[in-house]
């Protein structure tokens, strides 16, 4: 019984023509040390909160705009994480 070259091709495999780095390495991600990474970076940027900073004055009350900023970026990064961990998670029901 002859073998043909589509019975030895992998039903996941990556064209050479699509992805070149496939010929001379390793190809795929890091998906614990992305989650690892960007919790990092969300507990840095929060803790750049805590500092001698000053606010801007409006109305003999301090608003710190950089705060609000810090947070919206933690709050961005921490979405963008959960949603990647739940795509991770369900990936195997497609």
């Amino acid at each position: 019984m002859a073998s043909t070259e589509l019975e030895k091709k992998p039903s996941q495999a990556i064209d050479p023509a699509e992805e070149p780095s496939v010929e001379w390495g390793w190809h795929g991600g890091f998906p614990k040390g992305t989650q690892i990474a960007g919790w990092f970076s969300v507990i840095a940027v929060l803790a750049m909160l805590i500092g001698n900073h000053q606010g801007i004055l409006s109305g003999g009350e301090h608003f710190k705009t950089e705060d609000a900023y810090l947070i919206l970026t933690a709050v961005i990064l921490a979405v963008g994480l959960l949603i990647d961990l739940r795509r991770r998670r369900t990936a195997w029901r497609r």
